[in-house]
């Protein structure tokens, strides 16, 4: 009977499909108590969902560690990215004043080509308004009147040319206050009836070719007195 109850013992098996290892008798007849022993898990093993692993102490996690090195890199690369973008924006401003600069000067060059040219024309301009002056009032019909008329329509004609195709105009000085960007003065004298500066007489024309002059009006110059 001892034997029958050994043996259908060692071969029941758990719930879990385990075999159940009957514990040895004790020397007196009496069951001896099983021993629990508690098992870690070996390394490079995985533990339970919900765990943790603890760190050590005194040294900080990798994943913090990381992460600042991250920050650090993205602050760095900001700060150089806005660094290049302004150079690009002063770069391209400073071309694109370049370009406006060189357009202009192109310009000036082609609009003033002709400067020095047509201040000598202008000197002829004033040499057919002395001859016009100098011949003075004409009667009709006669050969005077005639002369007087073909010079007037030369040089009209001329100045018209000028003007239409050059941009030479004439800028009238008399009766003007007195500037000294557009007038020459050649004397002035007190007059108590003007109260500033103004232009009294003027002896030389001033002409501008666009909007630049090319020669000075020479004028006399009423003052305050």
């Amino acid at each position: 009977m001892k034997k029958n109850a050994e043996h259908e013992s060692a071969g029941a098996t758990a719930s879990g499909g385990e075999p159940i290892k009957a514990a040895k008798a004790a020397p007196d007849g009496k069951m001896a108590e099983k021993s629990t022993v508690s098992v870690e898990p070996a390394a490079g093993t995985t533990t339970e969902p919900g765990t943790e692993p603890a760190s050590e102490p005194g040294k900080e996690p990798a994943v913090d560690k990381t992460a600042a090195d991250a920050t650090a890199r993205i602050a760095e690369l900001e700060k150089m990215n806005a660094e290049l973008q302004d150079q690009y924006l002063r770069k391209a401003a400073d071309f694109d004043n370049y370009r406006k600069r060189m357009i202009k000067e192109k310009q000036d060059a082609v609009d003033f080509a002709n400067s020095n040219l047509l201040v000598d024309l202008v000197e002829i301009l004033d040499n057919f308004d002395r001859a016009i002056a100098a011949i003075g009032e004409t009667e009709a019909g006669t050969p005077a009147a005639s002369f007087k008329d073909g010079i007037t329509m030369i040089r009209t004609q001329m100045g018209t040319m000028l003007e239409s195709k050059y941009g030479l105009t004439y800028y009238p000085a008399k009766g003007a206050s007195f500037d000294p960007n557009l007038h020459e003065a050649i004397g002035s004298t007190a007059n108590p009836d003007v109260k500033e500066a103004t232009v009294a007489e003027e002896f030389v024309k001033g002409y501008k070719l666009k909007d630049r002059i090319i020669r000075h009006s020479k004028v006399m110059v009423h003052t305050p007195a």
